[in-house]
């Protein structure tokens, strides 16, 4: 099944909703402001885009919106909090984070990737 993180007003979230609708895919859909992201859910995204990111400490800085509000303070946390801050505040994550299972997943608009999973 995939699970698309996201809140509904994101522009990539109904890009990515849109998408796997068109090819009647069935999806999941976590709102994460209502929600959040539960610990597993979040270490399995991490587990996933740490081979592609080049280690778990990079997955967590690449699923961390540069262009969010409270970013600098999570910049500047020891890289040992930063995936407690995730947590805390899943509105600090990419979005969407479109997940397959627990090994594969994408952070914001990945069409290519998701042609593969289909």
């Amino acid at each position: 099944m995939i699970q698309i993180f996201g809140i509904s007003k994101n522009f990539d979230v109904k890009k990515a909703e849109r998408y796997f609708a068109e090819r009647r895919i069935p999806v999941q859909k976590i709102d994460l402001k209502e929600k959040g992201i539960s610990k597993g859910e979040l270490e399995s995204v991490i587990s996933a885009l740490s081979k592609k990111a080049g280690g778990r400490d990079a997955a967590i800085e690449m699923v961390a919106d540069k262009k969010h509000k409270d970013y600098a303070g999570f910049a500047y946390l020891d890289d040992s909090d930063k995936f407690e801050k995730l947590l805390e505040n899943p509105l600090l994550l990419v979005q969407p984070i479109v997940r397959n299972g627990k090994d594969s997943a994408t952070i914001g608009y990945e069409p290519d990737v998701w042609k593969s999973w289909t």
